[in-house]
């Protein structure tokens, strides 16, 4: 089984399909433990996104704070990715994930300034989750959103239509284009 993951901030859609582009699986899934700050790089790092009475953490305490979010994100997406197996009618070999650059700065004072501060969190998530399926022995495939779908088509030929927006009318909704995108992206898979 394949697993593709479109994340957004503390969630995501995860849908499970088979070599031959079955989908067995779509639910939305969360990524970390209620009560925590989902993007905390963008919104307490970042001075312009702040109430005019706030200030910024100062990058001790943002470092901090990237940690604790980062913990629960390992822990919830952890128990999220062993539900999805569980769930798998045969064991998940692969997860696809949205790529993020290789040379992506990890220092917290780089992080929270432009152009870093607005894809550092989604960064995390797709490291986190990335991280957890090697530790499972998955392999790890990033994908480029903007460009899956049309990947996938292009491998697909005649049966694309067929094969992205059937499950709407197989599976009923939803099926949106975070489906799908999920969905090509186990698509692509080498």
């Amino acid at each position: 089984m394949r697993l593709g993951i479109a994340h957004h901030f503390g969630w995501a859609v995860a849908v499970t399909a088979s070599a031959d582009h079955q989908v067995v699986d779509r639910r939305r899934v969360e990524l970390i433990e209620p009560g925590v700050p989902t993007a905390p790089i963008h919104h307490k790092g970042a001075p312009h996104l702040l109430h005019r009475s706030a200030e910024p953490l100062d990058n001790n305490a943002l470092a901090a704070l990237v940690a604790e979010v980062r913990a629960s994100v390992i822990r919830a997406t952890s128990a999220t990715l062993d539900r999805l197996a569980t769930a798998s009618p045969e064991p998940i070999v692969a997860i696809s994930v949205r790529a993020w650059p290789a040379d992506f700065p990890e220092d917290i004072a780089v992080q929270r300034r432009v152009p870093y501060e607005s894809r550092a969190d989604s960064v995390m998530y797709c490291q986190v989750l990335a991280g957890l399926a090697r530790e499972r022995g998955w392999a790890v495939h990033l994908y480029n959103a903007k460009d899956i779908e049309d990947e996938a088509a292009r491998i697909l030929g005649e049966r694309a239509d067929a094969v992205l927006h059937g499950p709407r009318e197989t599976l009923g909704p939803p099926w949106s284009k975070d489906h799908r995108i999920a969905l090509a992206a186990t698509i692509v898979l080498p």
